[in-house]
């Protein structure tokens, strides 16, 4: 998957169940058995955000990250997607 943009509208993966922990959270794909963690409290706000109906600048600017940081949360979020946590809206295929 090529990186993603603040353009793209990406939700979490119908499979993949968050659980919150006090370091962030766990993010769990019962398709593929990959587990995440997600040690940042922003990135776990920004990928609460992720409903597939708004951009990724959108669910970033909710969860107040700084224009300066944005890019290092788009690689995380890439990242996520890769690993088929995250995918594009109403895609649900999972990466064999």
């Amino acid at each position: 998957m090529t990186p993603l943009t603040i353009d793209h509208v990406v939700q979490l993966h119908p499979r993949v169940s968050v659980r919150p922990e006090p370091f962030g959270a766990l993010l769990y794909h019962f398709g593929t058995r990959r587990l995440s963690f997600l040690k940042d409290l922003t990135l776990l706000a920004v990928v609460s955000q992720l409903d597939g109906t708004r951009p990724l600048g959108d669910a970033l600017d909710a969860a107040r990250v700084p224009r300066e940081d944005q890019a290092r949360y788009l690689r995380a979020l890439s990242a996520l997607a890769a690993s088929s946590m995250i995918v594009a809206s109403g895609a649900t295929e999972v990466a064999a």
